[in-house]
């Protein structure tokens, strides 16, 4: 039997699991993310960490595939870090890194993309090669798997798709500079804004002018109670959700789209939702893509890391 660790490293904590080559965990546990005189401490700790677990537990070297990390930043195919703010790295060689810290055989990828590898492997993807995952959070994030395969890109951001530009004409500016990206209008913050925004344009009764710091979450309640404001607001939100599905479908045809994040909570009425605007603006090809909620929940960046040591070890 083989072995190998998923990372998925945080601004806050660093998630650790051991797993079997089958893919089941075997043990998960976290330690703090010590971000301070540029993250210098992040990946001795990590390696530490490793050390002690295979110590305590009678664990080989021989024993282990390697090890697969998730990282919030840019990471191109040969697992170098093109700058991470969250941890304050600049230009980080991690698998080398890692690797010369631990004497194990190291992947990294960012920790979006990773995710979603991992939902394609384990979670609402499973048993596809071909899938687009999308992460409704505070911002919009994914991956895209093509052939069983992650998608990196030649500058490691590959899977970006919340910085899609869906209204050229929007002048606030998103966090990454830009104007109009999807991550304005579909993030668990965009949909509030678009609230906000037709609340103040128009009369709409709603109960949503009651809550002083409404969330989406109580956006998608009251519009199941048949809330005008809210039941406004979704349509927009969903017209917005389904073109930027729709674009990226005309990319990678895939099989499945994942949406997941703290959006996905919603449930049955965001794919319900997201499906029906999707069908309104998708090329007839790509009508027939299966929708799905994530499965893994927080687990999935782990998974995903752990899947990237798999594949490159030739591994199923």
């Amino acid at each position: 039997m083989k072995y190998g660790f998923g990372i998925d490293i945080g601004g806050t904590t660093v998630k650790l699991a051991f797993f079997s080559h089958y893919g089941d965990k075997i043990a998960a546990w976290e330690i703090p993310t010590r971000t301070q005189n540029g993250g210098q401490a992040i990946l001795p700790d990590i390696a530490a960490s490793i050390e002690d677990y295979m110590a305590q537990n009678g664990i080989s070297r021989s024993e282990i595939l390697g090890i697969g990390v998730g990282v919030p930043g840019p990471v191109d195919e040969k697992g170098v870090v093109n700058g991470c703010v969250n941890l304050g790295w600049g230009v980080t060689d991690m698998e080398a890194t890692l690797g010369a810290l631990t004497g194990l055989k190291v992947k990294a990828g960012n920790d979006a993309n990773v995710a979603a590898l991992g939902e394609c492997w384990k979670g609402g993807g499973e048993g596809c090669r071909d899938m687009i995952m999308v992460t409704l959070g505070t911002g919009v994030g994914g991956g895209i798997i093509v052939g069983g395969k992650l998608i990196h890109g030649t500058h490691g951001a590959g899977g970006e798709i919340g910085h899609i530009c869906v209204n050229p004409e929007e002048t606030a500016a998103c966090g990454c500079g830009n104007h109009g990206c999807v991550e304005q209008y579909c993030s668990a913050t965009g949909v509030v804004n678009i609230a906000k925004n037709m609340l103040m344009r128009t009369r709409d009764i709603s109960r949503l002018r009651d809550i002083p710091n409404f969330t989406s979450k109580d956006i998608f309640d009251l519009a199941a109670q048949g809330d005008t404001g809210a039941n406004n607001t979704l349509n927009i939100y969903f017209d917005y959700l389904g073109r930027f599905l729709a674009t990226l479908c005309c990319v990678t045809d895939p099989e499945v789209i994942v949406l997941g994040g703290g959006v996905s909570k919603a449930g049955q009425p965001l794919l319900e939702g997201a499906v029906k605007a999707f069908q309104k603006y998708a090329f007839h090809a790509c009508k027939a893509t299966r929708f799905a909620l994530a499965k893994l929940g927080n687990d999935a960046g782990s998974y995903g890391a752990f899947k990237l040591v798999l594949d490159s070890c030739g591994e199923q």
